[in-house]
């Protein structure tokens, strides 16, 4: 156990960390969707698409193995949250994308009546009820982002699934170990379910 909890510990700091990230840079992505500016519209669908479209465990060996040949290295931690980060981004993008165009335009259109600029239509009364409607969506991919640390155990991180394939190469003992393990992301992913429904119930009271 002390040694799965090691591999758990680390599971859960990287899952937090780029949880945090793959939050900001899916603001950042979407508004980038819904620019007028037809540049930062192609960039941010390119990226969405790319990260989609391509393998999470590619990415981070792409981040880990290749960049040093272009002069950029990152240390595994570093590179497991980035990349994990950016992956989960794409999908968290669209979440904020559709939810927002989700809302009536009588809302933008009720904001500019009160004298209020795009900026604060945007920040006082389209995002407060569009966040409402990305909550489960975010709360389903920060499930995905828990299972997902299991790909950084290749580029040499002793997360949990990393922990496990250890402790069955010391023990044999396949079947505790692996039960261990499922036990183990259960009880980190539920208390994240939980924690998401509360935030929806709140957030609905509110609205």
């Amino acid at each position: 156990m002390p040694q799965l909890l090691k591999g758990a510990a680390v599971t859960l700091q990287i899952t937090m960390m780029a949880a945090v990230l793959a939050l900001v840079l899916s603001f950042i992505v979407a508004f980038g969707r819904m620019a007028s500016n037809k540049a930062a519209r192609m960039a941010s669908t390119i990226y969405v698409e790319f990260l989609r479209g391509t393998s999470a465990l590619v990415q981070l060996f792409y981040l880990f193995f290749m960049l040093p040949a272009f002069g950029i290295t990152l240390g595994a931690m570093t590179t497991a949250i980035v990349g994990l980060a950016l992956n989960m981004s794409a999908y968290g993008a669209e979440i904020v994308r559709s939810a927002i165009q989700s809302i009536d335009k009588g809302q933008h259109e009720a904001g500019a009546a009160l004298g209020l600029s795009r900026l604060k239509v945007l920040r006082l009364v389209v995002i407060p009820q569009a966040f409402l409607l990305m909550l489960p969506s975010f709360g389903n991919l920060l499930i995905e982002l828990i299972k997902a640390t299991s790909l950084v155990s290749l580029i040499t991180l002793t997360e949990l699934t990393f922990s496990g394939r250890q402790m069955v190469v010391t023990t044999g003992r396949t079947f505790e170990v692996w039960g261990l393990v499922l036990l183990m992301y259960f009880a980190m992913a539920y208390p994240l379910t939980w924690i998401v429904r509360l935030a929806e119930n709140r957030a609905a009271r509110y609205r």
